[in-house]
């Protein structure tokens, strides 16, 4: 087993130059000592060992030691003796930049790429870049911002073909790990939405696995699964990701939101505020229709909820807020053939569920009135990304711009969030 091998060669051949090196240095552990380092005694030692058999090995071992530290003249000391810049750990196979980052140092960072360290460089294990690396918390925003000044090529991909954008998603868990700032500054370094890894994972699928993981979390991990998606989304929408385009692994953010629209609501509502199809973008015909999934939903939902009036009227609002938003987006209603509506289990309000979807029926056979037909017009003009700040900065009168905006839906209103399954209906 190489690693063994590696480990070996550690403990029996230049280890003990290493430690010399770690102690002079103060260094015990990995950690910086108190006080200032004394770097000419660093000199004097690697002059006295300089003709040691294991002499690169070992000063090449103590830079990737020295580089989780953030002691940059210690690295640039061991650098001028000969030091290799691409020496490989021989346990992890990481090199000094890997450590540099893996330890958020981003001093080190700028300080290694100066000397020549390849910024792009995988390693041999896991083929993670040193930008993968960054991206995967939160804390290494430092080193994430400093590898994309440094040229890092942001859309570079491992074997699998993840970029760093898909790191940054897949290693949030949207409760203890939360890389917001790391997909924006992604993003903003030209990181492709539209990315995809040789197992069809995407941007948009790593929230599709979120927004059904927060089913079966607590109430309020669920909440704080909900607020991540939410920035998630936001960040793909603005850079151009389709969020209705099926795929062949998993459905799409826009289908599994609408599938239990009560519980996911804020994030129905932020989709289709934003110009997300209402129905398979990539299909013809469409795999999947918003007004089936949103009616089914309604109808047992409502079944659900038959003993509890305030709970059922609250599912009618959001049922109607989501289907105006959809008659919004389009100058014209278009309802899946044949579509009819079954009532039964709708108990008091099948009525209220008819007038719906008799509602929808005549907007698809009559005409859109103008002011709907410029509503749709400047909505799309305004995509992709969410339209809220754009409509804001329009010079119109308030009333028009709660017209364009729907006012009345209220799914990003403070407060609103996530709710996991079995969550009490009042």
């Amino acid at each position: 087993m190489p690693f063994l091998h590696g480990f070996r060669r550690i403990i029996y051949e230049y280890q003990p130059l290493v430690d010399e090196i770690l102690r002079v240095l103060g260094i015990e552990g990995g950690a910086e000592a108190q006080g200032s380092a004394p770097w000419v005694s660093l000199e004097e030692l690697l002059e006295t060992e300089s003709q040691s058999s294991f002499f690169l090995e070992g000063i090449s071992y103590s830079l990737f030691k020295v580089a989780e530290t953030g002691l940059v003249s210690a690295a640039e000391t061991l650098l001028r003796h000969g030091a290799d810049l691409n020496f490989e750990d021989p346990v992890s196979y990481y090199t000094p930049l890997h450590a540099a980052v893996l330890r958020n140092q981003p001093a080190m960072v700028e300080a290694l790429a100066r000397h020549g360290a390849n910024v792009n460089k995988r390693d041999r294990i896991h083929e993670s870049s040193p930008l993968d690396l960054a991206s995967e918390e939160r804390e290494r925003l430092p080193c994430l911002r400093t590898l994309l000044d440094l040229g890092a090529d942001v859309n570079a991909a491992d074997r699998n073909g993840k970029t760093a954008l898909l790191h940054a998603l897949a290693s949030s868990d949207g409760v203890t790990v939360h890389n917001t700032d790391n997909i924006q500054l992604l993003l903003r370094g030209g990181a492709d939405v539209e990315a995809v890894t040789r197992d069809g994972e995407t941007a948009l699928s790593s929230l599709v696995f979120l927004v059904k993981e927060a089913l079966d979390c607590n109430r309020e991990d669920a909440a704080q699964i909900g607020s991540f998606c939410l920035g998630a989304t936001r960040l793909l929408l603005a850079h151009g990701a389709d969020p209705s385009r099926c795929s062949d692994e998993e459905s799409p953010l826009t289908c599994a939101c609408l599938e239990l629209f009560d519980l996911h609501f804020p994030l129905a509502v932020l989709l289709l505020q934003s110009g997300a199809a209402f129905r398979c973008s990539q299909h013809s015909p469409p795999c999947w229709w918003g007004y089936s999934l949103i009616f089914q939903r309604l109808c047992s939902g409502l079944q659900d909820r038959r003993d509890d009036c305030a709970a059922a009227s609250e599912l009618l609002q959001q049922a109607e807020s989501i289907l105006e938003l959809a008659a919004a987006a389009s100058p014209a209603v278009r309802l899946p053939p044949n579509f009819e509506v079954s009532t039964v289990g709708c108990g008091a309000h099948a009525g209220k569920v008819l007038d719906l979807y008799r509602h929808l029926k005549e907007l698809e056979q009559n005409p859109a009135p103008l002011k709907q037909l410029c509503r749709a017009h400047i909505r799309q003009r305004l995509l992709p990304g969410p339209l809220e700040g754009k409509v804001q900065a329009l010079p119109l009168p308030d009333r028009l711009r709660g017209y364009l905006l729907i006012e009345r839906c209220h799914g990003n209103q403070p407060g609103a969030c996530f709710k996991p399954r079995g969550t009490p209906l009042r």
